[in-house]
């Protein structure tokens, strides 16, 4: 049995909390390595002070909100955890990046109305932006979660 490495994309809405524990009863198994990955957008300049305390401030929020992902993971016996918090874009560069750099296996996202995913495939004229993000990702598996379908 190979162990895998599962990305988790933590966000503040309950589509990602519900992808989470999907994941967790049907496709997490014992020994299986699953990574918290909150990116946030500080979207300023780092050079002033003030810039610097709203990166920080973002940052800590982001880890709490994952602090609050691994909580659930620990309802489930035998889960490894690792939490990643780290600052990027909104169209899932970032994203796309971190999971080829720790060998993810399978991408978990919790599909809702304001996700880079939703951007990325409703808009009605993708860019050829919009297509070299979506040709970024190497995990084979993209795990979503629809609120408006019942599982």
């Amino acid at each position: 049995m190979d162990v895998k490495k599962i990305a988790v994309v933590v966000e503040d809405v309950d589509a990602a909390r519900t992808a989470l524990k999907w994941a967790l009863i049907n496709i997490i198994r014992h020994g299986d390595i699953i990574t918290l990955l909150h990116v946030y957008n500080s979207n300023s300049n780092t050079r002033s002070r003030r810039s610097r305390s709203k990166a920080r401030l973002l940052r800590l929020n982001g880890f709490r909100l994952a602090l609050s992902f691994q909580d659930i993971c620990n309802n489930y016996p035998n889960t490894k955890v690792e939490i990643i918090v780290t600052e990027g874009d909104q169209e899932g560069t970032k994203i796309a990046a971190t999971v080829r750099e720790i060998g993810a296996s399978m991408l978990v996202v919790g599909l809702h109305d304001h996700s880079f995913l939703y951007k990325l495939w409703l808009e009605v004229n993708l860019a050829d932006h919009n297509l070299h993000v979506m040709r970024t990702w190497v995990c084979g598996t993209w795990v979503y979660y629809l609120p408006w379908f019942n599982i």
